[in-house]
């Protein structure tokens, strides 16, 4: 029995009353009650004596599991003038997130225990959520040595990866994998051969040729998710292809799971929602890495995620100043706004598309990242940590730039209209984020 205590600095025992609950960790969509005590879900059936419950109601809402984005750029330390941990992990909240996983292409990079032990000090202090960090494949990001992976996952990193950056020495990519096979860690791999892309702002294709950009062809991604394929097949490593973007990255993603090679993949909302003729206006909050591309690859990223083949949404999430982008396209950075735009345009993509349901897009936002880096979150089973969002899909709203949390914004979707948004974001079950 679970006795009813109430812990210092806790809120009151609450039930979110009448929401539809959807938990695919568990298997669960039902309309019903959901119960937290002392920051944890809890069965009320086992309470003695039962607590005096603040009821929330929640009818005609969806109760989910916190969902988590594991692809976010937080820019601290180093580039605090374009996102903080603070400003960050507030956009996140906004967006319905209680965990995100932070990349390491900071300033200095995270490639070292110091700069991990600064970094979880600084997320303690100053974080609104969950913050899981990352640390880099190879020493200062160059590609060249190995930062010492062993050390890394002792001061408390979740995955490696040089995001931002692409590991383009197979030898090193290869050693890198044997060492996360040994440390049970994924590699997260930002998938791009610098030899067919120099230069490149936009897709290769029909528009950088009328708008005269140059291109940045699909192979070059496919190149890379073909050879970490192979690389995870030979050293039984877990692979993660970020923000995939390809007809051919999926089918080859797709052939490979099919042989049961423990690769993975992520989709992110703008591949989704943008093609390449979005670039005519030459607007940089529409350049991306990779950039998006054409209809038939839209089309294929959404049979991928429907069929199976991409388990993971996230967000890429990449704060830029607004001065960065205030450039000719050739010379503005890669990047745009993502955690609080994300879920309305998964569901204006992929529910209001039909190309999954719900409970799909759940997981692929709560269980299935949890599980990849075997996290305790992305589920409302009893006893685990009260991480819950509250989700108002009717809700209709318009995205405006300048109404972002993010101290950058740099959003591609200003100006959209969509329905459904996050309208309570709990953390421990402490209410952060509610309209």
């Amino acid at each position: 029995m679970i006795q009813n205590t109430k812990p210092r600095d806790e809120h009151p025992p609450f039930c979110l009353q009448g929401g539809r609950i959807i938990d695919p960790a568990n298997g669960r969509d039902e309309e019903g009650d959901l119960y937290v005590l002392g920051g944890k879900i809890v069965d009320p059936t086992q309470l003695s004596p039962s607590p005096q419950w603040k009821r929330i109601s929640v009818a005609g809402k969806i109760v989910a599991p916190g969902l988590i984005d594991i692809h976010v750029h937080l820019r601290e330390p180093g580039q605090s003038a374009k996102e903080t941990i603070a400003s960050g992990t507030k956009a996140a909240a906004a967006g319905g997130f209680t965990s995100i996983v932070a990349m390491p292409n900071t300033n200095p990079p995270v490639d070292g225990p110091n700069t991990i032990a600064w970094l979880l000090d600084r997320i303690e202090k100053t974080a609104l959520v969950n913050v899981f960090v990352t640390g880099c494949i190879s020493q200062k990001m160059q590609g060249e040595l190995l930062a010492p992976i062993g050390s890394m996952k002792k001061a408390g990193i979740v995955a490696i990866t040089d995001d931002g950056h692409c590991i383009q020495n197979n030898e090193l990519m290869r050693r890198a994998l044997e060492y996360a096979s040994m440390l049970d860690l994924p590699l997260f791999d930002h998938c791009q051969d610098y030899s067919l892309t120099s230069g490149g702002v936009m897709n290769e294709g029909y528009w950088s040729t009328v708008l005269g950009l140059k291109g940045w062809p699909a192979l070059a991604e496919e190149i890379i998710v073909g050879r970490n394929i192979l690389l995870a097949e030979m050293t039984q490593a877990k692979v993660h292809c970020q923000h995939l973007s390809s007809i051919g990255s999926i089918r080859l993603l797709r052939e490979a799971k099919e042989r049961g090679v423990s690769i993975y993949g992520e989709v992110t909302p703008h591949h989704l929602f943008l093609t390449d003729d979005s670039i005519q206006g030459y607007n940089t909050n529409f350049k991306m890495n990779p950039p998006v591309r054409t209809k038939r690859d839209q089309e294929a990223l959404k049979q991928g995620i429907a069929d199976g083949t991409i388990e993971i949404l996230a967000s890429d999430h990449a704060p830029h100043c607004t001065y960065e982008k205030e450039v000719e396209f050739d010379h503005a950075p890669f990047g745009v706004l993502g955690l609080e735009t994300e879920l309305a345009i998964y569901i204006k993509t992929l529910i209001d598309e039909q190309v999954i349901d719900w409970k799909r897009m759940i997981a692929m936002l709560t269980v299935n990242p949890a599980k990849l880096l075997k996290l305790e979150k992305g589920t409302l089973s009893f006893g685990v940590d009260a991480d819950i969002t509250v989700i108002d899909p009717g809700l209709e709203w318009v995205i405006r730039a300048e109404e972002s949390l993010s101290l950058s914004k740099n959003t591609c979707f200003d100006q959209v209209s969509v329905k459904g948004r996050a309208v309570k974001t709990f953390v421990n079950g402490n209410l952060i984020w509610s309209i």
